[in-house]
């Protein structure tokens, strides 16, 4: 009997009211339901914006008037400053919810920046051939990675190990430890550049903060090509998630409940105009966004959408399971690191653009900042497990950590320790997540 059965039919207000609480309460744990089989994913969004309010609140505090994390200037350089380690998380997270490691990133980057400074300047090859030179040398890399990993059994860590160390000295012998620059202007701006303002528009400006809270505003021109991509985005955003969700309803999965989807779209509606608001109110979108927005949506659509998507996420999860069910498991893991090696490319030749020269010494550490950003953003130590969004917000996790501490003149030292900290205790949560499930 429902709720307006009961008013109809002058049910005594007792069972009113108790017919009212099994629904609250049926809507209460439907919502817990929900949260806990998406902690991974909502857990690590909410870490995100409490870490980006926390930096917020303390560079307002302890800068001088209009310095703090949330200006336009500084989300703009985190964008830029990040752009390469970003690239690089999506690839690592194939990696690893495939099962393995890479830990040649770095030194891939370092070899094909390397070559690349070589062909422009030594060679004079045409930019945009470089480029695809480059990415079709980071697939040959990935070739012969992949081939000793999947086909001759060797496990990645040993191959990769190897392949750092390889690399590496490459690099080094083929710049003999200088470094090749400038570049031509078309090659920095993959980096350095940003969209056209073809549509400006008069406006209301943010600037910054000013006396801790009070936000700064002025008039000026807003990028408008950034604000209509954004409008965009959010369209295609409620798009895309209404389809998924009417998809889901249709087959008679659970959809959760509906408040709390309402409630999700317009919170990341309100992230997507804010943000893009702020670099509106800059130079607008920087061209390394738009390649991130591209390899996002790309990787997004093939893990989600795709076989070879789920073929990896099999193999991870169990790689004899998903043999006997036909799938080809080592031409799987020998496409993954194949992939990784065009990714890694490409993230050398974005950094090799921001640096304006080729250096021996680009792409240190860049491994272990993707490795921490995939298993930040929800990666499964064993693998079978992860997102490339996961991996996006795990590399901003650490980006925005990074560069709120830098401004708030946190030494080198201690930047090291908090991070490996952070690791730890995603690694610990995914742990913890684990058995729980299992109990």
């Amino acid at each position: 009997m429902t709720l307006r059965d009961l008013i109809t039919e002058g049910e005594n207000t007792d069972e009113i009211v108790a017919a009212t609480a099994r629904r609250q309460t049926g809507a209460l744990a439907a919502l817990r339901k929900t949260l806990r089989g998406n902690v991974r994913q909502y857990g690590m969004t909410v870490a995100l914006i409490a870490i980006v309010v926390l930096f917020q609140i303390l560079t307002t505090v302890k800068l001088s008037d209009g310095v703090s994390l949330l200006t336009p200037l500084n989300v703009t350089n985190v964008i830029l400053q990040n752009g390469y380690i970003l690239v690089l998380a999506v690839g690592m997270m194939l990696v690893i919810i495939n099962g393995h490691i890479d830990l040649s990133v770095g030194s891939v980057c370092a070899l094909v920046g390397a070559l690349t400074g070589i062909a422009i300047v030594h060679w004079h090859w045409p930019w945009p051939v470089v480029v695809v030179a480059g990415l079709a040398l980071g697939a040959v890399i990935g070739v012969w990675q992949g081939y000793w990993i999947a086909y001759v059994k060797i496990p990645a860590f040993i191959v990769t190990l190897g392949g750092m160390l390889l690399f590496r000295g490459l690099a080094q012998l083929v710049l003999q430890g200088q470094s090749i620059g400038p570049f031509p202007q078309g090659f920095v701006n993959i980096a350095a550049g940003y969209l056209p303002n073809w549509l400006p528009i008069h406006a209301v400006v943010f600037d910054g903060f000013r006396h801790g809270i009070v936000v700064h505003l002025r008039v000026g021109d807003l990028h408008g090509a950034t604000l209509l991509l954004g409008i965009a985005a959010i369209a295609a955003l409620v798009w895309q998630q209404l389809r998924l969700r009417g998809r889901r309803r249709s087959y008679g999965l659970p959809t959760g409940p509906r408040s709390l989807f309402v409630a999700k779209m317009v919170a990341l509606g309100l992230v997507i105009g804010a943000f893009t608001y702020v670099l509106a109110s800059y130079n607008g979108i920087p061209i390394i966004g738009l390649i991130l927005v591209a390899v996002i949506l790309v990787y997004s659509f093939v893990m989600n959408r795709t076989v070879i998507g789920r073929r990896i996420y099999a193999v991870g999860g169990n790689e004899k399971a998903a043999a006997l069910s036909g799938v080809n498991t080592r031409g799987n893991t020998f496409w993954v690191f194949v992939n990784m090696g065009v990714l890694a490319a490409l993230a050398g030749i974005i950094f090799a653009a921001r640096l304006g020269d080729a250096t021996p010494k680009a792409g240190q550490n860049f491994e272990l900042d993707a490795i921490a950003a995939a298993f930040v953003g929800g990666a499964s130590a064993g693998g079978g497990i992860g997102t490339v969004v996961g991996a996006i917000v795990g590399a901003l996790v650490m980006g925005v950590m990074n560069n709120g501490m830098s401004m708030l003149g946190v030494g080198s030292d201690w930047q090291q320790v908090i991070k490996g900290l952070v690791l730890l205790a995603a690694v610990a949560f995914d742990v913890y997540n684990k058995k729980r499930a299992a109990t």
